[in-house]
């Protein structure tokens, strides 16, 4: 059963999304690579200040739907709307492209993503990796950037390290500096496609905790995860793929409390007893 935070906060923003516009909004997504359709219809909204949890096996399409979400997957078809202005396309060959790069960049510079792999520049010290984009995409002078990148790295819990580079930092600390970089570009949402799943138990905890705290703050969250506890802790609507399609969804208590799906019950039982 989800906790009481997690139960009153899915309760009180719940009611007040209802009829705001949403900060993303992908709608009827279909992806597909050759002939192996991996999405298939799927409508998933995040209004502002909502955390939006993924959950589901692996191959479930979950990573592949966070992606089309900042347009580095592009689906065959759908609608992929942000902040109430969609994204227009075009053909090109045999294949629907972007019609509008102005598009794609607004997008994506609103639009952060945490990676799995952190992805990190291991040339660059970790206060240049996380002023690197705004510098460069935002046009930020390097005192501003290097002043709000301290900002987020004391945040994050390790502005002691902004002049390290990425290899002497442990894969907790890695993790947290991408997760800075991100919050450095002052997106409307962020994205985090496993965020802890390359983490050993202890390191992945430092991370859960930037997490949590992020969404106690408000952030405008999509967050695919294989963690159940963070899922329940931190989200206001849970979506749970399998095979492409949205088997169970709803806020913290009616998904993991009130499971309906036979699928999800095989899931999450599977997930208690790993």
């Amino acid at each position: 059963m989800a906790s009481k935070s997690a139960r009153t906060r899915a309760g009180r923003k719940s009611n007040g999304f209802d009829d705001a516009i949403p900060v993303v909004h992908l709608k009827d997504i279909h992806k597909s690579y050759g002939d192996l359709e991996v999405i298939k219809g799927v409508e998933l909204k995040a209004r502002a200040g909502e955390v939006v949890t993924l959950i589901g096996s692996s191959g479930s399409g979950k990573s592949t739907l966070l992606r089309c979400a900042n347009l580095l997957e592009v689906p065959q078809s759908g609608e992929i709307i942000f902040d109430g202005n969609p994204v227009h396309w075009k053909v090109k060959g045999s294949e629907r492209v972007p019609a509008d790069m102005n598009e794609v960049r607004l997008v994506r510079t609103n639009l952060s993503m945490v990676f799995q792999q952190f992805n990190l520049w291991s040339h660059l010290t970790i206060l240049e990796n996380v002023t690197e984009a705004p510098i460069t995409v935002l046009g930020r002078s390097k005192m501003e950037a290097e002043q709000t990148g301290r900002k987020y790295l004391e945040k994050v819990g390790i502005v002691e390290k902004c002049d390290a580079y990425p290899a002497q930092l442990s894969g907790g600390q890695q993790q947290r500096a991408a997760i800075a970089r991100a919050l450095a570009m002052e997106p409307h949402a962020m994205l985090f496609d496993e965020p802890t799943s390359a983490l050993d138990p202890e390191l992945e905890a430092e991370v859960v905790q930037v997490i949590k705290k992020l969404a106690a703050e408000g952030r405008t969250m999509i967050l695919v995860t294989h963690d159940m506890k963070l899922a329940q802790d931190v989200a206001n609507h849970v979506v749970f793929l399998h095979q492409g399609v949205i088997e169970e969804q709803g806020n913290p208590s009616e998904v993991f409390g009130n499971t309906k799906s036979k699928r999800l019950i095989q899931f999450l039982s599977a997930t208690v007893t790993a």
